[in-house]
C-alpha cells in the first residue's frame, strides 16, 4: 500500500497542517462538520482505507492518541461528560472518505434527549431498545 495516495484529502499536506496533535504514525485534526465542538480525527499519516487497513503500530498510535485527546478535552471543557469513538469502514457503513480515521467526538449532559444506545443510532429504529 502506498504512503500516500494524491487523490486521497487525509493524504494532503494541507491536511497534514491542520493537526492539533500527532502520535507516532497518526495525527488529529478537527473535524471540517463537527458532531459536536471538540470533535476530532485521528488519522493514519500512511493511507490505509480503513481500521481493518490499519497496521497494528498505528492502532495502538491511534489509541494514545485517543486518550491523550479525551483527557485534554474533558479537562479544557468540563461541560463534557462523554464521548462517542467511532469508526466508518466501507461505504455501506457511511464512509465517505476512503482513508481510515477514528471520530473522537465529546459528549454533554442534554446534547440529545435520548442519548441511550449511542452508536446504535446509525440505524435510528434500533438506538432505542
Amino acid at each position: 500500500m502506498p504512503e500516500r495516495d494524491p487523490d486521497c484529502p487525509f493524504c494532503s499536506e494541507e491536511m497534514r497542517s491542520r493537526a492539533v496533535e500527532e502520535n507516532g504514525s497518526v495525527f488529529a485534526i478537527e473535524d471540517s462538520y463537527p458532531v459536536t465542538p471538540g470533535h476530532v480525527l485521528i488519522i493514519p499519516k500512511r493511507h490505509a482505507s480503513d481500521f481493518f487497513a490499519m497496521t497494528s503500530q498505528e492502532r495502538r498510535d491511534a489509541e494514545g492518541l485517543l486518550r491523550i485527546l479525551k483527557e485534554r478535552i474533558a479537562r479544557d471543557d468540563p461541560s463534557v461528560s462523554g464521548f462517542n469513538v467511532g469508526m466508518n469502514c466501507g461505504e455501506s457503513a457511511g464512509q465517505t472518505v476512503m482513508h481510515a480515521h477514528i471520530h473522537l467526538i465529546p459528549r454533554r449532559d442534554g446534547d440529545l434527549e435520548h442519548p441511550r444506545g449511542g452508536v446504535r443510532g446509525v440505524i435510528p429504529e434500533k438506538q432505542l431498545y
